[in-house]
């Protein structure tokens, strides 16, 4: 297209270079306003030394107090069972009932074996006590007085023999009524009625009765566990009550606290060689029956308490490749990054063996915002060692 070669317009040269004016001024007020930022908000806490109180914790499995099975003394065919399964019973309670019969007549047998034997006994006795004036006077022969003492006391084996195998039956009359050993909660049938019940094989198992308040939670802990421990009561750096037995509790499958506090009863003397640990166990109180054995549980123990420790919220721990950091705000408000060592950690605080000084401030609260060498706006939440404070645990490194 040719162009014309007239002028343009003066009005048109004024808007251009206006346009012009107004996009170099609001690229300057663009980068004022990137100038002016301000300082980003963040949360710290005061750091400062308290007594917290120390904790381990170990994965143990409930068992109960006592786990009997219930089996067959006698053999036959299982006729009626008379509990109901997964429901509480009482020692002495009657739980299943053998065919009788047989046991019936075995023991009239035996009853009338005895009656047999008495009757001997009557007339060896009367013989004995004939022969015995006559063998004084010298009218019979030694030979006749020994066979008629010797007959008698024979008659009375026989009778006592008799008198086992009455006592023999009875009992085994009476073991056809099978019942609990002890009281507990008893598990499914293993026999199903008009099944053949074997006294000597596999076949005698009937049931098996928990007995599970108390409960046990059996648990181990490594030898390094116990060498830690008896390091610090040595040095005295853990308190712990005297002559009071050592506390437990139960973390539950799904994160919650079981009410009750048991006690540990028993550690063992000796290390596991395949495992390099020691098995231990503690007992709760179970009435409620809200604990049923075989639960993998987590054990808490309460091994004291430790002074002057600096503890701050887990989630102020930062990871920076090989080494944990927390980012300390200083009297300018900059963030500095601080490495630190951690030692135990309970319930989302975590305990800061070196690295921190009391009063100084961490950052928890907008940790992504504080960058190193930045200036941040902080605003005190608390101060860590002034909180309740937290019971901490040992590592999982540890355990």
């Amino acid at each position: 297209m040719m162009h014309s070669g007239l002028p343009a317009p003066a009005g048109a040269g004024r808007t251009l270079t206006l346009s012009i004016l107004l996009v170099m001024l609001a690229a300057c007020g663009s980068k004022d306003a990137v100038q002016v930022i301000p300082p980003a908000p963040v949360g710290v806490v005061e750091v400062a030394p308290a007594e917290v109180p120390i904790r381990v914790e170990y994965v143990g499995e409930t068992a109960g107090v006592r786990d009997v099975e219930v089996r067959a003394r006698v053999s036959g065919i299982l006729l009626k069972q008379t509990y109901t399964e997964g429901q509480p019973v009482e020692a002495g309670q009657v739980l299943f009932e053998i065919d009788p019969e047989p046991y019936k007549a075995a023991l009239d047998q035996a009853r009338g074996g005895l009656a047999q034997a008495q009757a001997v006994l009557n007339k060896t006795k009367a013989d004995r006590e004939r022969m015995v004036p006559l063998y004084e006077r010298g009218v019979v022969s030694r030979r006749d007085y020994d066979e008629t003492v010797a007959a008698h006391e024979s008659a009375v084996a026989n009778v006592q023999t008799a008198k086992a195998r009455v006592r023999e039956a009875e009992l085994n009359l009476e073991y056809t009524r099978v019942t609990a050993p002890i009281g507990g909660v008893a598990s499914k049938v293993a026999q199903s009625e008009g099944s053949l019940i074997s006294a000597g094989g596999n076949s005698g198992l009937l049931t098996t009765i928990s007995q599970f308040d108390p409960l046990y939670v059996n648990f181990s802990y490594s030898e390094q566990d116990r060498l830690n421990l008896e390091r610090m009561l040595r040095e005295g750096a853990l308190k712990v009550a005297d002559d009071q037995p050592l506390q437990a509790r139960i973390r539950l499958s799904d994160g919650s606290i079981y009410a009750g506090t048991g006690r540990v009863n028993f550690s063992d003397n000796r290390v596991d060689s395949r495992t390099g640990t020691i098995r231990a166990r503690a007992i709760f109180d179970n009435g409620d029956g809200a604990l049923l054995p075989g639960q993998f549980v987590r054990v808490i123990l309460e091994l004291g308490s430790m002074d002057g420790l600096i503890q701050v919220p887990e989630r102020a721990i930062a990871q920076s490749q090989s080494e944990r950091l927390v980012m300390v705000v200083n009297e300018n408000n900059e963030v500095t990054p601080r490495p630190v060592k951690l030692g135990y950690a309970s319930e989302g605080k975590v305990v800061v063996t070196s690295g921190l000084a009391p009063g100084d401030r961490v950052v928890v609260d907008g940790l992504i915002k504080a960058r190193p060498g930045s200036k941040v706006a902080p605003t005190v939440i608390g101060a860590a060692g002034a909180e309740a404070p937290a019971a901490a645990e040992a590592p999982a490194a540890a355990r």
